[in-house]
C-alpha cells in the first residue's frame, strides 16, 4: 500500500507544470507520505575544512636504505620489521670473497703507501744536498700523492661496506682479513621495510632494509581545486580521530584527474598513532580570509543528491521543495562542505532526498 502510495505522489509531481523550473510541488501529506524529513541548514564553521581524504607518507629526508656495497651472500638477519633500531645497532651480517679481497688490496695500499712515504722523505733529504735533480724529486713527489689517492679510496671503500673505524684501525694494525661485514642502522629510527633474506646472494647496492625516522611525519592532503584559495602555509591541521595535529607547509600548483591539488602539511603531534600509508581524514583550520573568504554551510551527506555535473540540496518553501545547486568543496564521513545561494534559515530534505530526486528527473512519470 505505501509503495502505491509514493508512486501516486511521484506520478502527481511528475505532471506538474512547475517541474520544468525545478520546483516540486508537495502538500504535507505527499510529504509524509514520501517519507521526507528536513533539517535547518547549518553554517559551516569558519575557516575549517573537515573530512579531506590524505595519506601518512615519511618525509624523504628521514627515510634511510641500507643496502649491500658489493656481491655478497645474507648470513643473517637481526633486524624484523616494525622493530625499532638505534644507530650503529647491527641489521644484518654479509658475506663473501668480495670482502676479503677489499680488505686485501686496503692493506697492499697501505704497505706502498709507506713505502712511498719514505722513497719522498729520502729524496726529498738528496734534492736539497744537491744530490738529485728536481725533475726527480717531483716524479717521486707525485707517485706518493697518487698512492695517497689509492689508499684513501681503498679506506673509504671499506666504510661503504660497512666497517667502522675501529674495525679498519684493526685490520690496519693486525693485518687479519676476515670474510664478513655487519651492515648498521643509520640512525635511530623504525625498520619499515625488509628486502632480503638469510642466504640470498647479492649484487652490489642491492636493498636490505628501509629505515625511518617517524617523528614527524607529513601529510599528503587531497583539496578540491574550488577550495586552494583558502588554505596556505602555515594553516593548522587536524586529524580528530587519530588525535593528531601539524601544519600546512605548501599548497601544490598541479591539478591531478580528480580535480585536487595537493597540500603537504607536517603532523608534528600525536605521530606516535600513525602509521606510513595510512588513510585517514583530516581537517584544515584555514587562517581567515576577510570578505573573500566565501561562506560555506554544512550539510549531511544524505542531503546532498548528484543530477549529472552538478550537486543539488532539496529547499523546503511554502508550496513544496525547490532544488538548489550548490558546489561542494569538502566531503566529510558524516557531513560535507558546500558552497550555495543560502541564506541559513532554510529547511532542506536530509530523508526522502531519492524520491525527490526522481521527482526532478521525471523517473516513472508515466
Amino acid at each position: 500500500m505505501r509503495c502505491l502510495r509514493v508512486c501516486a505522489v511521484l506520478a502527481a509531481v511528475f505532471l506538474s507544470p512547475l517541474h520544468a523550473a525545478e520546483v516540486l510541488p508537495l502538500s504535507a501529506a505527499q510529504i509524509q507520505s514520501l517519507g521526507i524529513e528536513t533539517a535547518q541548514v547549518a553554517a559551516h564553521r569558519e575557516g575549517e575544512l573537515p573530512g579531506l581524504p590524505a595519506q601518512v607518507v615519511v618525509p624523504n629526508n628521514q627515510m634511510h636504505v641500507v643496502s649491500s656495497p658489493m656481491p655478497v651472500m645474507v648470513e643473517q638477519m637481526f633486524a624484523a620489521p616494525g622493530e625499532h633500531v638505534g644507530k650503529g645497532s647491527v641489521l644484518v651480517r654479509l658475506q663473501g670473497p668480495a670482502i676479503v679481497e677489499a680488505q686485501r688490496m686496503f692493506l697492499q695500499a697501505g704497505t706502498q703507501l709507506r713505502l712511498s712515504r719514505d722513497t719522498l722523505s729520502r729524496d726529498e733529504q738528496l734534492f736539497k744536498e744537491g744530490i738529485i735533480a728536481e725533475s726527480r724529486y717531483r716524479a717521486t713527489r707525485s707517485q706518493h700523492a697518487e698512492l695517497s689517492a689509492a689508499y684513501a679510496e681503498r679506506r673509504q671503500v671499506l666504510r661503504l661496506a660497512g666497517m667502522s673505524e675501529a674495525a679498519i684501525t684493526r685490520l690496519q694494525s693486525g693485518g687479519v682479513l676476515g670474510s664478513a661485514i655487519e651492515m648498521a642502522s643509520p640512525i635511530d629510527g623504525v625498520v619499515l621495510e625488509q628486502m632480503a633474506t638469510a642466504g640470498q646472494r647479492l649484487e652490489a647496492a642491492s636493498p636490505l632494509y628501509k629505515v625511518a625516522r617517524l617523528d614527524p611525519l607529513w601529510l599528503d592532503i587531497q583539496l578540491p581545486i574550488a577550495r586552494q584559495s583558502m588554505v596556505a602555509e602555515g594553516d593548522q591541521v587536524r586529524l580528530p580521530l587519530q588525535q593528531a595535529a601539524g601544519k600546512v607547509l605548501s599548497v601544490g600548483h598541479g591539478v591531478s584527474g580528480n580535480q585536487t591539488v595537493l597540500v603537504r602539511a607536517e603532523i608534528s603531534s600525536g605521530t606516535e598513532r600513525l602509521y606510513p600509508g595510512q588513510f585517514v581524514e583530516a581537517t584544515v583550520v584555514s587562517i581567515a580570509r576577510g570578505d573573500r573568504a566565501p561562506r560555506l554551510w554544512s550539510v549531511p551527506n544524505g542531503a546532498l543528491a548528484r543530477l549529472h555535473d552538478r550537486v543539488v540540496v532539496f529547499v523546503q518553501t511554502a508550496a513544496g521543495f525547490r532544488a538548489q545547486s550548490v558546489v561542494l568543496i569538502a566531503e566529510g564521513a558524516q557531513a560535507s562542505a558546500v558552497r550555495g545561494d543560502l541564506k541559513g534559515d532554510e529547511r532542506i530534505a536530509v530523508r526522502g532526498v531519492s524520491a525527490l530526486k526522481a521527482a526532478l528527473m521525471g523517473i516513472g512519470g508515466e
